[in-house]
């Protein structure tokens, strides 16, 4: 009596402890915390950022340079460097090239200027590069949404895993009260003559193997709450499943599961968006043959040290050291890249990636249409055998009535009482069971068909 106790109390003593949360509640949290969402999106957020680099292209582009050299001149009197920001056309006198007037002696040249680039016509290149960096976001969204579907599935679960869990230690809490009980009775009788000794000891037993399935039941709930406190994301330990009535409501229509489950899986929708972005990778990369047409403008000031060769004595003022000639210029610029073979062999390469993301939306279409049918067939069948779980439960109900009656009245045997408590026991645990596959199923079918979970039917 004194373990029967301490079983039972600790039992009690545990639940007020453990947050409850309802299913709704467990889902939201998970949305809001789940790491593995979280990092989803931000991957998606990273994808939605780089598509808006292709798009940049087409806002114009400001530069700026400063240059001083101190160097030989004999090719030109005007030296710099060209650099990337801005567009510099080449102006300047040559000196002679003869050995006899090539000189050593260093002079001055500087130049410094602002200049803008704009694209004017890319003949579909940058539409090719934004149509890629879209469908990559595209990808990366619908990974998102599997994510966050595995992360709903894993919350379903485990929430109905701890009613089940519930459902089996109170189960086990009442079988175990009702063997204290027959063993009173039967000690009772040993006592008095009117029972065999084999009934004490046979109802003993069933009190031992009824505390070891006891302490199982409550080490399985425990596990089951550490489970969804998991699956939620959350730093408690344990998490408690509010009660919620068992949703035995018909499965949709297999034609409607499966058509629904065809068009929104998002395994569906990444591979559709995988496809879309090795096209476009094709006609991105064969676009780069194309020509490409641009306007440049820039205010330059430069001066170089050296004499010209057009025989001026004049030097410009600050013999190079001070950009004082202003130059000007507004153009455009058409630039064609008519044979690459770097470029033809990265657009064969492109068009076999296209072959095999095809091969794989086959295979996604093929998965998820045999992973509908196999969800729905699970849980018409659950649903199917839960009136059935029920009416056992309600039959060995009855039967066990009956045979505590005769056990009292002295007319039945320990025996044929612990059968009926077996059967009692059993059939109720089945009944748990049963209700949390329909749960599972349900869910698992949700997820197939990619639909908001914690609701009455998929």
């Amino acid at each position: 009596m004194l373990l029967a106790s301490i079983l039972l109390a600790s039992t009690v003593a545990a639940t007020p402890s453990v947050r409850a949360v309802t299913l709704p509640e467990a889902l939201a949290y998970a949305r809001d915390r789940q790491p593995r969402i979280k990092s989803a999106l931000a991957e998606y957020a990273a994808r939605r950022a780089e598509a808006r680099v292709p798009r940049a292209q087409w806002l114009p582009q400001v530069g700026a340079t400063a240059q001083l050299f101190v160097a030989t001149s004999n090719n030109t009197t005007a030296s710099y460097l060209g650099v990337p920001e801005m567009d510099i056309p080449r102006i300047g006198g040559s000196k002679s090239m003869t050995q006899s007037t090539a000189t050593w002696s260093p002079s001055a040249s500087t130049i410094a200027g602002v200049g803008v680039g704009q694209e004017v016509y890319d003949f579909g290149r940058i539409s090719a590069q934004i149509a890629v960096a879209d469908a990559n976001a595209a990808m990366a969204k619908a990974g998102a949404e599997v994510v966050a579907l595995d992360v709903a599935l894993g919350v379903e679960e485990s929430f109905h895993a701890v009613l089940a869990g519930k459902a089996v230690l109170a189960a086990t809490q009442d079988a175990y009260k009702r063997a204290l009980t027959h063993r009173d009775y039967a000690q009772a009788g040993t006592k008095s003559g009117m029972r065999p000794p084999i009934d004490l000891t046979r109802a003993q037993a069933d009190v031992a193997a009824l505390q070891v399935r006891l302490v199982q039941a409550e080490t399985g709930l425990r596990t089951s709450r550490a489970a969804l406190a998991a699956a939620m994301g959350s730093d408690e330990l344990e998490i408690d499943a509010a009660e919620t009535a068992p949703d035995l409501s018909l499965a949709p229509a297999f034609d409607e599961a499966m058509r629904t489950a065809a068009q929104r899986n998002p395994a569906i929708v990444a591979a559709l968006a995988r496809r879309d972005a090795q096209h476009a990778a094709v006609s991105a990369v064969t676009r780069e043959l194309l020509p490409n047409l641009s306007a440049s403008a820039a205010l330059t000031g430069r001066a170089g040290g050296a004499a010209p060769s057009s025989g001026a004595a004049d030097v410009p003022y600050g013999d190079g050291w001070l950009p004082d000639v202003a130059n000007w210029h507004v153009g455009l610029i058409l630039q064609w890249n008519l044979f690459d073979a770097t470029v033809l062999a990265r657009r064969a390469a492109a068009k076999a990636h296209e072959d095999a993301a095809r091969a794989e939306l086959d295979l996604a279409r093929m998965s998820v249409g045999l992973a509908a049918e196999r969800a729905w067939l699970e849980l018409d069948a659950a649903l199917k055998t839960v009136p059935g779980l029920q009416t056992a439960v309600d039959a060995a109900r009855a039967n066990q009535a009956q045979a505590d009656a005769r056990f009292k009245a002295g007319l039945g045997t320990i025996v044929e009482l612990a059968d009926a408590e077996a059967l009692l026991t059993n059939s109720q645990l089945e009944l748990a069971v049963g209700q949390f596959t329909v749960a599972r199923t349900r869910a698992a079918l949700g997820r197939v068909m990619a639909q908001t979970t914690g609701r009455k039917a998929p």
